[in-house]
């Protein structure tokens, strides 16, 4: 049972020693909030670093051509390894591998549509498996589809920046016919990168995709490919599948087996750990700081309630000769210092609450700027680390309670009175 005049005895304490109750709780104060303010700041900053990787499957590995760099079977150096569809198809019968597409493009392609024109644009040959590679999102219409491929059909799924400079905002693209490169296509889907970082979403959505096959005879690639991406299956390891798959396109166009860079794999798995790493390092080099943080405040909350049963030692004294047990004097000095800490320490999460809610609205209502690099999303407070971070401020008021406590039991009554 609760025992309401003991926390009212608590409360008169501290109304009569203001100054060393404000003294003892900024420390708790500033030990919460900055915890708080590093979490939620630090989930920002781990979610808007991640916005990149995380708009392509993670699993995907891309692989490319470029430069052989050793002598080998007639090839010298500085020769180009062009890949091609036969090479799609042996890339696809690799064990392990679970979608296998080809990608090619063709940059600054013009691309317009009566009186507008828009010159920065990236004409991609794609395969209908294409959309499974990437987070984004199709607005309106369909993507590229078999019978695209097969027909070839001259259609083109365009970006929302592509969408938003050639047409007026009421008008519908779908159906219409942009001209890019030279070459007429039908609009028959937009898509947005929405997955995307801000500061690269417009370059994203300054995409247009074409069927491959309309691809390679407008440029005149035939059966070239520029790039391939692998979507790899999770019972293989992406690194086993990336050595196997480059081993395989050395050995059909006869490159050197260790010329490593003729063949370019790039695995988004990589990047992928070691950011989490990163930034479980970060979220453990957070939770030591705001520990450490709590601790010192927990060590001047125990020196100020040290002073304290030092100055009410008449009292304890006198409680004791009237027949207080030794136990009951712990429980008192403990509950003080525990409801000092936590009344201390969630003002301080309501602070950091606060804060974090504030700054998130303000970059919420901000313009979003795709020119410049944004890194840092809003900051958020996982609830079930508010929690933890309560129990920890819980378990850090009674401990610092407990040596004044054990202190105060331990004062003898004669000795006491007599010192007064």
């Amino acid at each position: 049972m609760i025992d309401l005049d003991h926390f009212q005895e608590i409360f008169q304490t501290m109304r009569r020693n203001r100054l060393r109750t404000f003294l003892t709780a900024c420390g708790i104060f500033w030990g919460v909030f900055m915890l708080v303010i590093m979490l939620g700041f630090g989930r920002g900053l781990a979610k808007g670093a991640g916005q990149d990787l995380a708009f392509n499957a993670i699993n995907a590995l891309y692989v490319s051509g470029a430069m052989t760099t050793k002598p080998f079977a007639g090839r010298q150096i500085g020769q180009k390894v062009q890949l091609d569809l036969d090479d799609f198809d042996a890339v696809s019968q690799v064990p392990g591998v679970e979608v296998a597409v080809g990608r090619s493009q063709r940059s600054e392609a013009v691309s317009s549509y009566g009186e507008a024109s828009l010159p920065a644009t990236t004409l991609i040959g794609v395969y209908p498996e294409h959309g499974r590679t990437e987070a984004s999102v199709l607005t309106s219409g369909r993507f590229i589809n078999d019978t695209d491929m097969r027909e070839y059909r001259r259609v083109a799924v365009i970006g929302t920046h592509v969408r938003n400079t050639l047409f007026e905002p009421t008008e519908d693209p779908i159906g219409r016919t942009i001209k890019v490169a030279s070459t007429h296509f039908q609009v028959v889907g937009v898509i947005d990168a929405a997955g995307a970082a801000s500061y690269f979403r417009e370059y994203m959505n300054s995409r247009i995709f074409v069927p491959h096959p309309v691809f390679a005879r407008v440029t005149g690639m035939r059966n070239r490919v520029g790039e391939f991406l692998v979507l790899v299956d999770p019972s293989r390891p992406v690194a086993d599948v990336e050595r196997d798959i480059a081993d395989l396109l050395r050995a059909r166009h006869r490159v050197a087996p260790d010329d490593e860079r003729a063949i370019r794999t790039f695995s988004r798995e990589k990047p992928f750990k070691k950011l989490i790493n990163l930034f479980q390092a970060i979220g453990a080099v957070t939770w030591v700081v705001g520990i450490l943080t709590l601790v010192a405040g927990a060590i001047g909350v125990s020196n100020i309630m040290m002073i304290a049963v030092a100055e009410r030692s008449r009292e304890i004294a006198i409680r004791k000769a009237v027949g207080a047990t030794p136990l009951s004097i712990i429980a008192q000095v403990v509950t003080e210092s525990t409801v000092l800490t936590a009344l201390a320490g969630y003002l301080g999460l309501l602070a950091g609450v606060g804060v974090i809610e504030v700054v998130a609205k303000i970059m919420a209502a901000a313009p979003a700027s795709g020119s410049s690099p944004s890194f840092f999303a809003s900051p958020e407070l996982d609830f079930g680390r508010a929690i933890l971070a309560a129990g920890l401020l819980t378990v850090v008021g009674g401990l610092a309670g407990l040596a004044p406590a054990w202190a105060a039991a331990g004062v003898r009554p004669v000795e006491a009175l007599a010192h007064e």
